[in-house]
């Protein structure tokens, strides 16, 4: 069988869960049965060399900027549509697959110039939830081909959200390389350490996880990632004398770090997606502590993988906090099913190849696109 040509249009600022999960779809072709190339538009040279260090082919639109007006341009304006337009008439993608909010519009109006079937992967909801957002919803929607939801969740709220797209909706679970985050003891010895991974971002609420820990003297914090609230987020560690509780580490190209060094995850995001770190921390037998809400049910069984939160407050988090770190056994053993969970459904070579077989029943020779 011909390997498909899949072009990814990514518009981004930042390096989180999406733009990970795109490296390890697009370079394991022999199992999704596709050549993958991305068309790149950011202005973050951290998120340029994370594509061309995975090898995978890039179509760089060069620095850009990324505001709403930018936004606006983007999605009407004539400029980058040709741009697009140009590398899909040359290099003849079988699928345009769009992956971010601000690739959407662009994506539908590239797809439709050219005549090539438009796959859109929904890592959240969060555009959904933003009336800013609505503006093109609909038309974008309309001339998108097939949508993959990262979780049954996601599908469920953006089913709601746009009935019109309800028939256009597939899950396809994200998935992890389990050889790659292999179980690894957690630390012995020391203050029980929880790690939170992923941009430094408002929707990820950060600042209630720092606010709780002023209550948790036992415990230390370990923040993995980069972002515009970092400025901020530091210094409500330093007015609340956490500093060295808190540690900032950055961006981490690998997480795995991050994850030996602690205990437990913690994801405060309230309607979280289907959370990459989650998944990886699970592969490598740590538990997670969460918020009771989006796709997180999906990954944390209370009391079995992990912990949820029911109660949206600091005070709440606290708790979470006391009682995930109060014991370093069961947190150990939560870890461990936690490994034995993520092994059974969020495989990455099961992923890769559920998204080889929607590539094929996009192509125009198949015919072949069922709705779930």
């Amino acid at each position: 069988m011909a390997r498909l040509k899949i072009l990814h249009v990514v518009v981004a600022g930042a390096v989180g869960g999406a733009e990970r999960f795109l490296v390890n779809l697009a370079t394991r072709p022999e199992v999704s049965k596709a050549d993958h190339a991305i068309a790149l538009m950011t202005p973050n040279p951290k998120l340029r060399v994370l594509f061309v260090d995975a090898g995978i082919k890039v179509f760089d639109r060069g620095a850009v900027r990324e505001n709403p007006l930018a936004t606006l341009w983007r999605s009407f304006g004539p400029a980058d549509l040709a741009w697009l337009s140009a590398i899909v008439t040359k290099h003849k993608p079988d699928v345009l697959h769009c992956h971010t909010y601000g690739s959407h519009m662009l994506s539908a109006r590239a797809g439709l110039r050219c005549g090539v079937p438009v796959l859109r992967t929904e890592h959240g909801t969060r555009h959904y939830r933003d009336p800013t957002c609505g503006i093109y919803r609909h038309w974008a929607i309309e001339h998108t081909t097939a949508i993959a939801a990262v979780s049954a969740y996601v599908a469920g709220f953006v089913a709601e959200a746009a009935p019109e797209a309800k028939d256009k909706i597939r899950v396809v679970l994200n998935g992890i390389d389990m050889a790659r985050f292999q179980p690894v003891p957690p630390p012995q010895q020391g203050p029980f350490t929880f790690a939170a991974i992923g941009r430094l971002d408002p929707v990820k609420r950060l600042q209630i996880a720092i606010a709780a820990m002023a209550h948790v003297p036992e415990a230390h914090l370990i923040l993995a990632g980069d972002g515009g609230e970092r400025a901020k987020l530091e210094a409500q560690v330093r007015s609340l004398g956490l500093e060295s509780r808190v540690r900032f580490l950055g961006h981490l190209s690998d997480p795995r770090s991050a994850i030996t060094a602690c205990d437990a995850l913690i994801n405060t995001t309230r309607a979280e997606g289907l959370p990459l770190a989650v998944l990886e921390g699970a592969a490598m037998t740590r538990p997670t502590l969460g918020f009771a809400g989006g796709g997180m049910p999906e990954v944390v069984q209370p009391n079995e993988t992990g912990w949820l939160v029911r109660d949206d407050t600091p005070e709440a988090w606290a708790s979470g906090f006391r009682e995930a770190a109060q014991s370093r056994e069961i947190a150990a053993k939560f870890g461990a099913a936690a490994r034995r969970f993520v092994e059974n459904r969020f495989d990455l070579e099961l992923m890769c190849s559920r998204y080889g077989a929607l590539y094929r029943d996009l192509t125009p020779a198949s015919h072949s696109f069922q709705p779930a």
